[in-house]
């Protein structure tokens, strides 16, 4: 069996993947990725007490276990990369860049030099070679898929489609994911829980983060007043151009929001668009406005984990959103339905049934 390294966060997804490693034969070390350990003010971070989980997950299994420290290299890839999207208007993703540019680029580096064969993570995501899936070490045969004679490995949704996570890895390589095992890609949530539980394992009952990616339970909108300067700015009416309120900073709002806006009684109003120029949010209470549907989404920064397409496909513009019938023409998707609220800075994620071909950034 392969020498494999987990990475292991302290939460309950990981220590149940380091766990079906060991019991698979696998010569298992756990590595937790120290990413980022700064507190903010009247919020502290949890990696300290992240560490000490996954510690104590690594001695019930009895591994070895590491810390690669991260911290800078996270802070210049993905959180700058996330702030300057903020300021330029977008809605960035940091876990899509996370994964692209350290759990599956630096941390997948840096453990085949320390001796590793593999990496694997507690994703829920499954792994294939073009013609077969790697399940829990076997083979199988997967459906055909647009490119079946390709012989590069490919990303597929896995069995729990609540938490499917390929969303959020469309950006890794064939190259990644030939030296990535995902051993939750075949269970569900509850499932894994019952398997924790069965184990006995530290976090079997431990929660999960919810917040900023890196930092916890702190919200995007304290997180990004630490690193940004804002100035109030008028909510205004895009039918009338009447003022209809102040906002702290057109930084914090983003296409289709309707909570924190503040303004008027009667119907509820969703933001439409925003000048950070003028540092004006633009809201209506329309819900067919023009500037919140589109039928064709023009992408940048295109990544295909294996061969590039073009034609008809799948397409989803947010975790857990439904696969929508499309058509890719260049750059271009064109969508069999108009959808609303495809944010500028998110990722549309491209599919061909089971298989996670690629995607690109809203513009």
């Amino acid at each position: 069996m392969s020498k494999v390294y987990v990475g292991m966060s302290g939460g309950v997804d990981s220590s149940v993947a380091a766990a079906l490693l060991v019991e698979q034969g696998h010569e298992v070390t756990g590595v937790y990725m120290k990413n980022w350990s700064q507190d903010l003010p009247g919020m502290k971070c949890p990696w300290a007490e992240d560490l000490a989980d996954a510690k104590r997950v690594a001695v019930q299994l009895g591994i070895d276990f590491k810390v690669f420290d991260f911290e800078k290299a996270y802070k210049h890839k993905v959180v700058d990369y996330m702030i300057e999207e903020y300021k330029l208007g977008r809605t960035p993703n940091p876990d899509v860049m996370c994964n692209q540019e350290v759990k599956f680029k630096l941390f997948l580096e840096t453990a085949l030099e320390d001796g590793a064969d593999m990496i694997a993570t507690g994703h829920y995501a499954r792994v294939g070679d073009g013609k077969w899936i790697i399940d829990d070490g076997d083979a199988v045969p997967t459906p055909n898929t647009q490119h079946p004679t390709s012989t590069g490995y490919k990303l597929l949704r896995a069995k729990d489609t609540n938490k499917d996570q390929t969303y959020f890895l469309y950006r890794i390589t064939a190259e990644a994911a030939a030296k990535t095992l995902f051993p939750l890609g075949d269970y569900t949530k509850s499932e894994v829980r019952e398997l924790a539980k069965a184990r006995g394992l530290w976090t079997a009952s431990k929660k999960e983060s919810m917040g900023v990616c890196f930092v916890g339970s702190v919200g995007m909108r304290e997180f990004l007043s630490e690193y940004v300067t804002t100035e109030p700015g008028d909510i205004i009416e895009k039918e009338t151009g009447n003022v209809l309120g102040r906002h702290d900073g057109a930084i914090f709002f983003t296409l289709g929001q309707r909570h924190g806006l503040e303004v008027g009684g009667g119907l509820p109003y969703y933001v439409v668009g925003k000048d950070m120029a003028k540092n004006e949010v633009y809201v209506s209470t329309n819900l067919n406005d023009d500037d919140m549907w589109r039928s064709a989404i023009t992408l940048r920064d295109i990544h295909w984990i294996d061969n590039e397409i073009n034609g008809d496909c799948q397409v989803r513009l947010r975790h857990r959103g439904p696969l929508i019938p499309a058509t890719l023409t260049g750059a271009v998707l064109h969508l069999h339905d108009s959808q609303r609220a495809a944010t500028p800075g998110q990722s549309a994620v491209i599919y061909d049934g089971e298989v996670c071909l690629g995607g690109g950034i809203i513009t």
